[in-house]
């Protein structure tokens, strides 16, 4: 399950052990997808978040290990010059430096539910 909800704009997203739901930070892909950038940029944004929460999901604990099978996956999918790899070598801020500068509210307690999350046949990444 994927869920979108306002937190803090220091987290991404998180997972909690035991479940099979991802929140994904509202407030953080707002900005992002409003900043002007291309749709690559985002989609790969939510590749990078959401590889890294489904890691998580697997069992791998350390965020450590987590980070750096992200960058190894990246990297041999889609090569060093691809923006999920810049994001998994170097964080969001990579390419979303001035959009994730911007003190961004989250005070909204909105939370919601995206279904169907595995169900979808959409190519979100190129």
């Amino acid at each position: 399950m994927l869920y979108l909800a306002r937190l803090p704009k220091e987290i991404g997203a998180f997972h909690t052990m035991g479940t099979n739901g991802i929140v994904m930070n509202r407030t953080v892909l707002d900005a992002v997808t409003h900043g002007g950038r291309s749709l690559r940029e985002i989609n790969s944004y939510v590749y990078s978040t959401l590889l890294h929460e489904y890691l998580h999901a697997l069992g791998y604990l350390d965020e450590s290990t987590v980070r750096q099978l992200v960058r190894d996956v990246s990297l041999e999918i889609f090569g060093l010059d691809h923006p999920a790899t810049q994001i998994a070598l170097k964080g969001p801020s990579a390419l979303f430096s001035e959009t994730l500068a911007i003190d961004i509210p989250s005070d909204e307690a909105d939370v919601e539910v995206i279904p169907d999350l595995e169900r979808s046949s959409q190519k979100y990444i190129s």
